[in-house]
């Protein structure tokens, strides 16, 4: 894999995120509007005036680290809504970007976490 690619990839990801405001629509310990059983373990939310495959804003989970950085993302699979989607993981541990990952895998949904490193992939 091309570095530089992979640099220019975070950097867009930086570049989206620093641009757009962040919404926080589930805080951590609240449960999904649909399907209650469903809970948060982390702020959950969108980048206000983006767009996922869903047609809603660009998802993201905001963990505890400070500064509030991109630290990797999680790419998904869901079967009943029929699409992919990247979850942004802003300020998250390496431990709750693995929380992150369970949370999006199971029923008809599938995740894979990518950890951010500018020097090439580090995929779980």
């Amino acid at each position: 894999m091309n570095p530089a690619f992979n640099h220019e990839f975070w950097s867009a990801l930086d570049a989206l995120i620093s641009t757009h405001a962040w919404v926080i629509d589930r805080p951590a310990g609240s449960s999904h509007p649909r399907f209650p059983d469903i809970v948060y373990p982390y702020d959950y939310g969108y980048l206000e005036g983006t767009t996922s495959a869903d047609g809603g804003g660009v998802d993201l989970w905001v963990g505890s680290e400070v500064p509030k950085s991109l630290t990797g993302v999680v790419m998904t699979v869901d079967l009943f809504k029929k699409d992919t989607e990247l979850k942004l993981l802003i300020g998250c541990t390496l431990e709750e970007m693995q929380r992150i990952e369970v949370h999006h895998n199971g029923a008809s949904q599938s995740g894979v976490l990518i950890v951010r490193d500018d020097d090439g992939p580090m995929s779980r």
